[in-house]
């Protein structure tokens, strides 16, 4: 395995974490903040649209829109878009009965649904807040050395990433005007904000994983981003060479007497095992030559699920 720390992408004040849905991503932002953690710092791991993933990886009640502390040094925060904007009025507006009352009206409910991109941005709003020395939450109780967003996939990662850009060009004047202008040179700062990109070593999740380095680093993105680090996710361990996979092969096929047969599942599963390893590693290398960043490898957990025992290994191995 090669070595690629990560100690740059941690002394950012934010980091996101994307990639393709299905590889890792919640997975690989619990073990990064694991990690800061680790290094003395306090951290945050935002999930978006109100997903819940870490209170199941922690075993704990739901987290909601809490900042909730699930180990030593790292909360946990899943950002809704509707109690961000509710939060948002709050500080906007002079008394927080005002806000709550506006919150619940049916004519401010319809204008944020036909708002292009207003949940998008309060969302981006909430993790930026986070990452001030001074917060703006009237129930802020901390604040944090860095701040690691599990942003959405893909599509919707470059969608969620752009938002500040698109919603300043379309806002043009008032408060979150400001504010997505504010935002946006915090995530074009390449000293203040960083991108991790997650994939598996398989052929759709490393192209999407190349496509999106294009997508937000390319002279075309509004907001461009150049990509900390990519972890290719679940590698299988390369416990075999090409002549041992070889000759594993021949005995299998010739597998006639009654020693051989016995041994025959086990040499099967061994076959399997190096096989999948080899066409992840030549998925990993196709990622490495078509990529400006750097590529760290994780390792496949064989354990049965994915807790805190697992997640700390995951960060010893990022470190």
């Amino acid at each position: 395995m090669r070595e690629c720390p990560i100690a740059d992408l941690l002394d950012k004040r934010l980091a996101f974490v994307t990639g393709k849905g299905g590889v890792g991503k919640t997975t690989v932002a619990y073990a990064l903040g694991l990690a800061a953690a680790a290094a003395g710092k306090r951290a945050i791991v935002c999930e978006i649209a109100a997903q819940e993933r870490g209170s199941r990886i922690f075993g704990r009640s739901p987290i909601g829109f809490h900042e909730t502390r699930v180990s030593q040094g790292l909360w946990a925060i899943s950002i809704d878009p509707e109690r961000t904007i509710r939060e948002y009025l709050e500080v906007q507006m002079p008394m927080r009965s005002m806000a709550a009352i506006l919150a619940r009206s049916n004519l401010f409910g319809y204008l944020t649904a036909a708002t292009p991109g207003l949940q998008e941005m309060v969302s981006m709003g909430k993790v930026w807040e986070l990452t001030l020395n001074e917060r703006k939450s009237p129930d802020a109780e901390r604040t944090y050395d860095i701040v690691i967003v599990d942003a959405p996939a893909t599509g919707h990662g470059i969608a969620f990433l752009q938002t500040p850009h698109e919603f300043r060009d379309l806002a043009r004047v008032g408060p979150l005007a400001h504010q997505a202008g504010r935002i946006e040179r915090t995530l074009a700062d390449p000293t203040a904000t960083g991108v991790a990109i997650v994939a598996r070593g398989e052929e759709m999740a490393v192209n999407e994983a190349i496509a999106l380095e294009r997508s937000l680093a390319g002279p075309d993105a509004g907001t461009r981003f150049e990509i900390d680090r990519f972890y290719v996710n679940c590698l299988y361990p390369d416990r075999l060479s090409g002549p041992e996979r070889k000759l594993i092969e021949r005995v299998v096929k010739r597998s006639a007497n009654e020693s051989a047969r016995a041994a025959e599942p086990a040499l099967r599963a061994a076959l399997e095992e190096a096989t999948r390893a080899a066409a992840q590693r030549e998925q990993l290398e196709r990622l490495r030559e078509q990529v400006a960043g750097p590529v760290a490898e994780l390792p496949f957990l064989f354990a049965p699920g994915l807790g805190p025992e697992q997640l700390s290994r995951l960060a010893g191995v990022l470190t």
